[in-house]
């Protein structure tokens, strides 16, 4: 989850598109071919160029894919109430229950499903968010244990002992397990940091932001976890967001090296892996007057996977001009993420 409103039109160019390159006279991607030039997709599309290294191969290799002019109904363009809306996945207009994200619905019904069917095809996934604090697409009925896996300067974790003294407080309550299984996975965690910090004591080159994150994230899914959850910021770029270099690039180059390494260290699991990039909306598709964009409503998704029918631009698309703007400024949304989710999930689970 890219939370900030992520500038989709950066990333997935419309090349095609008069109407983009006028209203962005210094922040647009250029077209294929030219000094800083979009990678060329389809004769509609290209790939921001932060990418050519990571993950364009993948979409090369058909491991890859963009869903443009996707999201939700949701109109508010608040940060909060978005991401919320898209983490519930619930109706909007509606009384919204805030202990129910529609992952932990997911596990539940998949729980169900695999009740006592010990030959089922598709087991229940175990769940795990890879963030401080529980987010919204993981409260519910089922209990989801969550860490973080970025480098940490901080207070060490608590010891052995004053685990057992803390589990021995909730024994014979509710929370229990909860506790013991929370004790457990930081445990877990531990030792695949540990690891990873021997290997770099042996000369071996360590990682840096997201790509290690995701590598750590990807030596826990393929022990034990088989449904994950994590969000990376920074993505609100109402100032200075740049063009081919600069912020917005960075952010790019950094998410495009976490994701690849995600998918190296999958391994021959990659092949039975698929994974989902969201954000809560896209940008304006005009630039503003500090050479940045503004909250907007339409985004494109990315799908991974080894196993997925990428290296296509997919879902419903139109022509980007100034009369197929949503109220004059967005992209519009034309795929709705519940749906384009709920494909997914019925494509993967049954």
């Amino acid at each position: 989850f890219l939370r900030g409103g992520y500038d989709c039109a950066s990333l997935l160019v419309p090349t095609s598109s008069s109407f983009y390159y006028e209203s962005r006279p210094q922040i647009a991607i250029a077209r294929p071919g030219q000094d800083g030039g979009a990678l060329p997709l389809t004769p509609d599309w290209g790939l921001h160029p932060a990418l050519a290294e990571t993950m364009a191969p993948l979409y090369q290799k058909g491991q890859l894919a963009f869903v443009p002019f996707a999201g939700t109904n949701d109109l508010t363009r608040s940060h909060f109430d978005t991401q919320d809306s898209i983490e519930l996945g619930q109706p909007i207009g509606g009384r919204r229950d805030y202990r129910s994200g529609f992952m932990n619905r997911l596990v539940a019904e998949l729980d169900a499903g695999s009740a006592g069917n010990t030959s089922s095809a598709h087991p229940s996934p175990e769940p795990i968010a890879f963030t401080s604090t529980l987010p919204l697409v993981l409260r519910g009925n089922v209990d989801v244990p969550n860490t973080a896996l970025a480098a940490s300067t901080g207070r060490a974790a608590l010891g052995t002992r004053q685990a057992q003294l803390i589990e021995s407080m909730y024994r014979g309550t509710p929370l229990a397990v909860p506790v013991t299984e929370g004790f457990a996975t930081q445990s877990e965690v531990a030792r695949t940091m540990q690891g990873e910090m021997e290997a770099a004591g042996r000369d071996a080159q360590s990682t840096k932001g997201f790509e290690g994150t995701a590598r750590r994230m990807a030596r826990l899914m393929q022990s034990r976890y088989g449904l994950g959850f994590v969000d990376v910021g920074g993505w609100d770029t109402h100032v200075g967001q740049g063009a081919a270099t600069g912020a917005l690039a960075n952010r790019f180059e950094e998410l495009g090296r976490g994701l690849a390494g995600f998918a190296d260290e999958m391994g021959p699991a990659w092949k039975s892996t698929v994974v989902v990039v969201v954000s809560e909306f896209g940008r304006t598709c005009r630039e503003n007057g500090n050479r940045g964009t503004d909250h907007g409503h339409g985004s494109v998704y990315w799908v991974l996977g080894g196993g997925i029918a990428g290296g296509r631009v997919v879902g419903e698309q139109q022509a980007l001009n100034a009369s197929t703007l949503f109220q004059n400024r967005d992209y519009p949304v034309l795929n709705d993420y519940r749906s384009v989710l709920g494909g997914l999930f019925a494509r993967m689970y049954g």
